[in-house]
């Protein structure tokens, strides 16, 4: 019987670690901003309903510290807006309280694991090193996208068998990512 329980619990973990890296690599390769790329993977990794285009442009505002204001984070905003729509899919009402909790244990969490959780104050030592600054956001835009998964699978175990395993294991190059985004720009 141990057996059988820890096999979902590594289907899980994997999982997790499958949605993390693919925010990434949607940021990396700069087919989406840090909440969009969160969402994104969230929601079509574990099936939240949205579609591509309504995951992207519920999440844009939150991009780059809310809209280039510098504040929250744009990875954790996109962790909270992701983990609302997959634990509140259901009977949302019912669930409010404890959306309002786990985007709690969101914000407690990054901010016990990065200092803060205003953009500011995370990007400060980089700010002015491009690349270190990608990477950093890079680090951050998975990081939230883990903690995000992790919770929601708590709460939603069953979401596991429902996940979109393809989605969350491709990754792209650089190039790729490149033609996707000429393609979704110039197909308004």
């Amino acid at each position: 019987m141990e057996k059988r329980d820890a096999k979902p619990e590594s289907e899980s973990e994997a999982l997790i670690a499958s949605v993390g890296a693919r925010a990434r690599n949607l940021f990396e390769t700069r087919q989406l901003l840090c909440a969009e790329a969160v969402v994104s993977a969230l929601n079509h990794g574990l099936n939240g309903g949205l579609t591509d285009a309504q995951a992207t442009a519920l999440a844009a505002p939150f991009s780059v510290a809310l809209g280039e204001s510098g504040c929250l984070c744009g990875a954790l905003s996109g962790a909270v807006l992701a983990s609302g729509l997959l634990l509140g899919k259901e009977q949302p009402y019912r669930h409010r309280k404890a959306m309002r909790d786990t985007a709690r244990q969101l914000h407690d969490a990054f901010k016990a694991a990065n200092g803060a959780t205003c953009c500011r104050v995370l990007s400060k030592k980089v700010r002015y090193d491009k690349k270190s600054h990608l990477q950093q956001c890079a680090d951050l835009t998975a990081q939230a996208a883990e903690m995000a998964a992790r919770l929601i699978l708590d709460e939603r175990p069953e979401l596991t068998a429902q996940a979109d395993n393809r989605f969350v294991d491709r990754r792209q190059s650089a190039i790729g990512g490149t033609l996707l985004r000429l393609v979704h720009f110039f197909s308004r």
